[in-house]
């Protein structure tokens, strides 16, 4: 008898999923409202928004198909801690200006990076 395997989606895969396909729309329609949070020293800016663009749809796409998600979730895992320098550089900029409003934006995608990550993990770890 065949074991009958469980390939339901966790409700945190699928809102990451849905996170990353949004996302990436965004970085690939307007590149340019990410070029300012990208720290210095990351070569080619324009041409990594794109990219990340890309691998966060893709990602997205990987979270969702059972046979991809363990995958995507270990790929989901390292865009998520190698954008995190950005999520930095933002919130570090957003305290040097007087804008209230981009600096509570700014300070929660901090944290807020967190879930995701956790997320991505336990998409990874099946």
């Amino acid at each position: 008898m065949r074991k009958i395997r469980d390939v339901s989606i966790e409700r945190s895969t699928k809102v990451l999923a849905g996170i990353f396909a949004v996302s990436g729309v965004v970085h690939l329609v307007k590149p340019e409202a990410y070029e300012m949070i990208m720290p210095e020293w990351v070569p080619a800016h324009r041409e990594v928004i794109l990219g990340s663009g890309v691998a966060e749809i893709a990602l997205s796409a990987g979270l969702v198909a059972p046979k991809t998600r363990r995958l995507a979730g270990w790929g989901s895992l390292a865009l998520l801690l190698g954008v995190y320098p950005a999520n930095v550089k933002m919130a570090t900029d957003a305290l040097a200006t007087t804008n209230t409003g981009f600096k509570v934006v700014a300070l929660a995608r901090l944290p807020l990076q967190w879930p995701m990550i956790r997320s991505a993990l336990k998409a990874a770890r099946g």
